[in-house]
């Protein structure tokens, strides 16, 4: 399949947004390929045709999600005050509480692993590519920038999957400037 056909990325775009508004309302486990077909308007065979299975669908369709967590991450400057969240961590928690019925799916227990996994992996890429570029907290020249990396977004999706799928979340600005403190600690 070509997939720089302009049929072929209709069809995809269609896919992923109707992966996006089932994965609103239900679990991505119990999303069935016949589903997302229905939703999208499409021959299942054209589901099977552009993706393994609803994981891999649903992953893909939160690529500009992950992409947003990744960069608002990166962007944080590593020597802020203790007491004052940056604004990329204000903005990334804004934007997880705007989509807080996906995230809540996506990281909850019956949730994505594919979708965490690349979480982590493109928010690991993204703040290694800033530790590189010079913005890295001092104290750290004796661990390496990709270790360093891993374990604040370990640490970052950790916080944001305790903090979405709680019955009654804190405010996203209060959760920022706690991670903050942490992570400033």
């Amino acid at each position: 399949m070509n997939l720089d056909d302009p049929r072929a990325r209709r069809s995809r775009a269609r896919l992923r947004t109707a992966i996006l508004e089932l994965v609103a309302d239900k679990d991505p486990a119990a999303i069935s390929m016949s589903e997302v077909a229905k939703q999208a308007g499409v021959n299942r065979a054209t589901v099977y045709q552009h993706f393994p299975d609803v994981n891999a669908l649903v992953t893909e369709a939160m690529e500009d999600a992950v992409a947003h967590v990744a960069r608002a991450a990166a962007l944080c400057p590593q020597d802020a005050p203790r007491d004052e969240a940056p604004e990329p961590l204000h903005e990334l928690f804004q934007h997880v509480t705007g989509n807080a019925a996906l995230y809540r799916r996506m990281l909850g227990t019956h949730g994505s692993a594919l979708f965490a996994t690349r979480l982590r992996e493109r928010m690991t890429a993204e703040l290694t590519a800033a530790f590189r570029d010079g913005r890295r907290p001092s104290g750290f020249d004796d661990v390496p920038p990709e270790v360093h990396a891993a374990y604040l977004a370990g640490a970052l999706i950790g916080v944001i999957a305790t903090w979405i799928t709680d019955d009654t979340p804190a405010p996203a600005d209060d959760t920022a400037l706690a991670f903050w403190k942490l992570f400033r600690s």
